[in-house]
């Protein structure tokens, strides 16, 4: 997303095997990863000759907690966080409270990060 982002120009369009080598991982990992974020909508996919990939919208409109939502859910940091179980000393328990609050406090934080500021 980052790399992207750093691209110019509407129509620029940018292939995997740039993004992996500029980033030193793998086509097979990062093919995956980009499908998945074209599953949520964050970029779009140009098969073919002269194909490619690029943000759907800018960077500026784009933060890390909208992403990390948007491509694995709102989850907690620990499952019991969400309150769909319970466990033994559930009743009792601060560091509930507290990851929780920390929980919050992390996606505060993050939701008011936009990627373009992070390059």
């Amino acid at each position: 997303m980052m790399y992207l982002g750093l691209q110019q120009g509407d129509d620029l369009l940018v292939t995997i095997s740039d993004i992996a080598q500029a980033c030193n991982i793998s086509d097979n990992h990062l093919t995956k990863v980009v499908r998945h974020l074209a599953k949520h909508v964050y970029v779009e996919t140009v098969r073919g000759k002269g194909g490619g990939l690029r943000l759907v919208r800018g960077p500026t409109t784009i933060n890390i907690g909208e992403i990390i939502r948007g491509t694995q859910g709102d989850t907690a940091l620990l499952p019991y966080l969400n309150m769909d179980g319970t466990y033994c000393i559930q009743p009792v328990c601060k560091l509930m409270a507290i990851l929780r609050e920390a929980h919050v406090a992390l996606y505060n934080v993050l939701d008011q990060s936009p990627t373009w500021q992070l390059y």
